[in-house]
């Protein structure tokens, strides 16, 4: 049962949609994994790639996705039913709203944890502390199943609340609360790490390119930090698309998206690095615990670290929020068209049924033993393969079975552009450019595993 676009709610405007859009992009992967990831890639030289990465990867495949969903006006597995009914394309849409589902479920996981830590910090429980004592605080709450699954708990249902709202009155109109929000605390926090003594050597490491240290790695990484960074392959954007008008134009709102997303990405860098080279022996090469183990004590060593350290914090709630909100919306849509069921009722038993699910991942941190490695386990497969596998058959079903012609005719409403530029740049991106480095990212992935 699809419903009519009048029923499934739509977006109010261009720039509700761009604020929700680029939140659903905006994540965790933003503030946390673009700086972990440039400071173990040489710096400037990996962000330098990676913007090139955005443009010929990111932005073709996002207007394919938003092309698929205004043309179908429906949820992943509708909309390629409509455009290749009997067929196995459908599974594609399956794929998607199956991996927002698990996705949804371990990432409110984390989510929760950033939440815990505003708590931390406004508290002042890092105050005077040393890296061993902020290291065991990190180790015995996420080792704590119970207060785990109480912040996942608490993260889901806030998710929830927003997402039952619909589409105008629920997501929009707090992403258009959030986004704003996000981007003050950040433009804050960027003026107060500018400000701290040896920022300077921070900012030089972050747009001094070294390209000495450029090899088939460092390009591999970037094309898969671009990739994930933009919520691509998993029918988010396909969703959103569908709540599209015919007016809208779809390369403008990619292009807008992908450049809301890669600021704040870049923006993250500037707050992150200069604070990280005011401190004493600590390296921008840190890795993941960059952002739990490694910011508190930042946090310790600088004037007004503890309002600076909970800013911070609630900035990257604020991001995990503006990304659950979509994860959970692919799933609800789901429901909504082929099922035919509210969306009240459809928020409330999806979002039960990721927290239930979410549970192994809130006690796979030392819990429970035979639980240890679960999250890292669901991540490889569904927020890594499974995101490069859904974005690699969207290409293909794009580019050579719905065909770029008439993806084209869905772009040409709204947009008046000249095909002599536009138009086959787009085409060969799609049917060989995006298709071939994708399936580079997935066959990296499933190696690197392999050779684990």
């Amino acid at each position: 049962m699809t419903e009519s676009l009048s029923t499934r709610g739509s977006w109010g405007s261009k720039v509700g949609f761009v604020l929700a859009a680029a939140g659903s992009a905006i994540g965790l992967g933003n503030i946390w994994r673009f700086p972990t990831v440039t400071g173990q890639n040489g710096g400037a030289a990996f962000v330098l790639i990676y913007l090139g990465c955005v443009l010929l990867l990111g932005v073709p495949v996002m207007i394919a996705e938003l092309s698929i969903g205004r043309k179908t006006a429906s949820d992943p597995v509708g909309a390629f039913k409509a455009i290749a009914p009997n067929s196995l394309w459908k599974a594609v849409g399956g794929l998607g709203v199956l991996t927002g589902f698990i996705i949804l479920s371990f990432y409110c996981v984390v989510a929760g944890w950033t939440l815990k830590y505003v708590l931390l910090t406004v508290s002042g429980q890092f105050v005077g502390g040393n890296p061993e004592t902020i290291q065991r605080t990190f180790t015995t709450f996420v080792a704590d199943g119970v207060s785990v699954t109480i912040y996942h708990l608490l993260f889901m249902a806030l998710t929830v609340w927003i997402v039952t709202g619909g589409i105008e009155k629920g997501i929009e109109k707090a992403s258009r609360i959030l986004m704003p929000t996000l981007l003050l605390l950040l433009a804050l926090l960027v003026l107060r790490s500018l400000t701290l003594p040896g920022a300077s050597q921070g900012i030089l490491f972050y747009l001094s390119p070294d390209f000495s240290k450029v090899d088939l790695g460092v390009i591999m990484r970037a094309l898969g930090q671009a990739f994930f960074s933009l919520s691509l392959g998993m029918g988010a954007m396909i969703t959103y698309g569908s709540y599209l008008s015919k007016d809208d134009n779809l390369v403008s709102s990619a292009l807008y998206v992908s450049l809301a997303d890669t600021l704040i990405a870049f923006l993250a860098g500037f707050a992150i690095f200069p604070a990280l080279f005011s401190v004493p022996d600590l390296s921008p090469t840190v890795g993941a615990g960059l952002i739990f183990l490694v910011l508190p004590n930042i946090f310790n060593a600088i004037p007004f670290g503890q309002l600076f350290g909970a800013a911070f914090f609630f900035l990257l709630a604020i991001a995990a929020l503006t990304s659950t909100i979509s994860l959970l919306e692919v799933v609800v849509a789901y429901f909504i068209d082929q099922r035919g069921w509210s969306r009240k009722r459809s928020a409330l038993l999806v979002g039960l049924g990721a927290f239930l699910f979410g549970l192994p991942s809130a006690y796979s941190n030392g819990s429970v033993s035979f639980l240890d490695g679960f999250m890292d386990a669901v991540f490889l497969y569904f927020g890594e393969i499974s995101l490069a596998l859904g974005a690699l058959l969207i290409c293909l079903f794009t580019g050579w079975k719905w065909g770029v012609a008439a993806a084209l005719e869905e772009l040409h409403s709204g947009y008046s552009y000249s095909s002599r530029f536009v138009a086959p740049v787009w085409s060969f991106l799609i049917r060989y450019v995006c298709p071939i480095a994708i399936a580079i990212i997935l066959t990296s992935i499933v190696a690197s595993y392999l050779g684990a």
